[in-house]
């Protein structure tokens, strides 16, 4: 597989966070890639993300947002779907980077939904179509994940 370089940006576009993973599909205007959480464990929301956890990731250039699917290391469940809000994805050879919004949405495999982060997403000095389309975004995703869950990344998908 090939390795990808993931670079997490601020609304202005300054770095905020690297990391590295695999290519697991390619599609136009879209990839899918494999990564492992590579951090202290960490309590987030009632559960444990822990060093080694699985994330199958999806960015899209045409899209506002980008979803993380993650897997449990020590069993391979499912533990969630972080979906980041964010202007669409800069995709190229060896490297994808997105534009974060702060708005997130974070779903359970129950179904259950939480928006995290609305404080801070309020506080961005957006233009009125970048929040318009920001909060359109967040509402697809509410919509794509409305219950009974049945997103699944780690399926291979059909362009």
């Amino acid at each position: 597989m090939e390795e990808i370089t993931i670079i997490k940006r601020n609304p202005q576009g300054q770095e905020t966070f690297c990391y590295h993973g695999r290519v697991k599909q390619r599609l136009p205007g879209a990839v899918l890639l494999e990564a492992y959480f590579d951090r202290p464990d960490m309590p987030f929301h009632g559960m444990l993300w822990k060093r080694k956890d699985r994330f199958v990731e999806a960015y899209y250039a045409d899209r506002w947002y980008n979803i993380l699917e993650i897997y449990d290391c020590d069993d391979g469940q499912i533990k969630c779907w972080y979906c980041n809000v964010a202007y669409p994805a800069e995709i190229e050879d060896g490297m994808v980077s997105f534009r974060d919004l702060a708005l997130d949405l974070l779903v359970f495999p129950d179904g259950r939904q939480e928006v995290l982060d609305e404080d801070e997403y309020a506080r961005l000095s957006l233009s009125p179509e970048d929040d318009r389309r920001a909060r359109a975004a967040l509402e697809e995703l509410k919509a794509l994940f409305a219950p009974p869950v049945r997103v699944r990344l780690d399926r291979p998908a059909h362009s």
